[in-house]
């Protein structure tokens, strides 16, 4: 990729592309991009090191005027410091220094004020070890990365949180155990233990879902595909319901046949069904109504598609858009908030969509499809 040289009189300064006839106004060359489209800051210095392009995004990343920046000096028209104060053009010496350099790798670098931004620059040679004739270089804002060190961060103190009460309960239980064993009856023992096992599950299934997080973040969430029958998944899902002490009337389900053959990750769709059935039943009110049906003519492919819906107050319409994202709670109900994001994660592994509105009781409905996919040898 070459950029014009350009003159201040340039309207816009320079051209990525091939090389730009003098005085190109930038948007009418074939084969030419506009520096003003690009989404990131592009700022270029010639051999002189005097500025000669300055696009629209490092104006606004910078607050420089373009008419102010271009033709300055490249130090003087970004005036950079790194994060211990130093002026960072003087550190780099980017004309200067060794002739094997090729540049600058990308890191948080301060602007006048202390507004941080993403730089990264390469310095343009004509030659191996010849003179710089370019500097270019890159600027991005930092907010994307805040967010996602934010995320981090929540997702630790979360994970931090759930670990330490079920964690507190073992330790505390297995210590009076150990410590004054022969002083509690059978049926005192029982309990303890049996409190022991369900907070170790707790803390499993907590881990469970972290690596799940892992995964989907890497777009390594792999989906070994056999044949599911999914209303007797969902038989097996209310029944475990039902063992819990809930009413078998609170549950209907609805199964419009012939479905097609499904292949998919049995394990991973108990995963599904048993997180939004649990949503349902904890957050919802009424009758819960699973349907299950084939995909209809409006879906993108062949496929099934099952509904959950319950009678509750539902989901707030300013929330709907939030509800597959990390850390939503609908309630203050307890619970990571991680649930809905992992279930989204593994419905679109399987190639599938997964939607929430409001059912025809006004409560919660959540709808996701699987197309019918292939044998795991097959795919």
């Amino acid at each position: 990729m070459t950029v014009g040289t350009s003159r201040p009189a340039a309207r816009k300064g320079a051209l990525v592309g091939a090389s730009a006839a003098p005085g190109a106004s930038g948007t009418g060359v074939p084969g030419m991009i506009d520096p003003d489209d690009l989404p990131d800051g592009l700022v270029v210095a010639d051999e002189d090191g005097r500025v000669v392009c300055f696009n629209a995004a490092a104006v606004r990343l910078t607050a420089v005027a373009r008419a102010d920046a271009l033709g300055q000096p490249l130090e003087q028209a970004l005036p950079l410091e790194d994060l211990k104060g130093r002026r960072w053009w003087s550190l780099t010496d980017p004309y200067g220094g060794l002739a094997i350099r090729g540049g600058q790798p990308e890191r948080n670098l301060l602007l006048p004020g202390n507004r941080e931004v993403l730089v990264a620059a390469r310095y343009v040679r004509e030659e191996p070890l010849g003179p710089v004739r370019k500097v270019v270089v890159t600027l991005r804002g930092t907010e994307a990365r805040r967010r996602t060190e934010r995320s981090h961060a929540e997702l630790i103190a979360t994970v931090a949180h759930e670990l330490r009460s079920p964690l507190t309960s073992v330790k505390g239980f297995t210590a009076t155990l150990l410590a004054k064993w022969e002083r509690f009856t059978d049926d005192q023992k029982r309990l303890m233990l049996e409190t022991v096992d369900a907070d170790a599950n707790r803390v499993t299934r907590l881990i469970a879902e972290l690596l799940d997080i892992s995964r989907i973040d890497s777009g390594r969430l792999e989906v070994r595909r056999q044949p599911v029958d999914i209303a007797a998944a969902i038989g097996r899902h209310i029944q475990a319901h039902t063992a819990r002490g809930q009413s078998p009337d609170r549950f209907f389900v609805r199964v419009r046949r012939p479905l097609p053959d499904l292949w998919a990750d049995p394990d991973k769709i108990d995963q599904v069904l048993g997180n939004l059935l649990e949503n349902a039943v904890r957050h919802g009110e009424g009758t819960v109504t699973i349907e299950v049906a084939p995909t209809g003519p409006h879906d993108d492919e062949k496929g099934t598609a099952v509904t959950v819906s319950d009678e509750g107050p539902g989901i707030p319409e300013e929330s709907m858009g939030r509800v597959f994202t990390r850390f939503w709670r609908g309630s203050k109900r307890g619970g990571t908030g991680l649930g809905l994001y992992i279930v989204k994660g593994i419905v679109e592994a399987h190639g599938g969509t997964i939607t929430v509105g409001r059912g025809p009781a006004g409560g919660a409905q959540f709808r996701f499809t699987l197309p019918v996919g292939a044998p795991a040898y097959l795919a």
